[in-house]
């Protein structure tokens, strides 16, 4: 498998450099899951880096290598959103009804 030196920027893991694999497209996932486990031995906590281009080539436009930055919120965003899937739910329940 082919990896690629990936740096992260952020959070707990700021300014360190991982081997991350890449796929078969030759781009590391969109996101990074690191389970740091807990000191009292409760369940572990997972950050979540989100992948992000470093920078960009002047012709084209193209990213120039990828960099992990942190997502404090931790949300999941490896799910596909079709026209006809339900919407995310929020924080605070059910939506309310304005129907009146």
């Amino acid at each position: 498998m082919k990896s690629e030196d990936t740096p992260f920027e952020g959070g707990p893991m700021d300014g360190r450099v991982l081997s991350v694999l890449v796929g078969p497209t030759g781009n590391p996932p969109k996101t990074y899951r690191i389970p740091v486990p807990d000191a009292a031995g409760g369940p572990p906590t997972v950050l979540v880096y989100r992948r992000v281009p470093r920078g960009h080539s002047k012709r084209l436009g193209l990213p120039r290598g990828w960099k992990y930055e942190f997502d404090p919120e931790g949300r999941s965003g490896g799910r596909l959103k079709w026209p006809w899937s339900k919407p995310e739910s929020r924080a605070g329940g059910k939506p309310s009804d304005t129907d009146g």
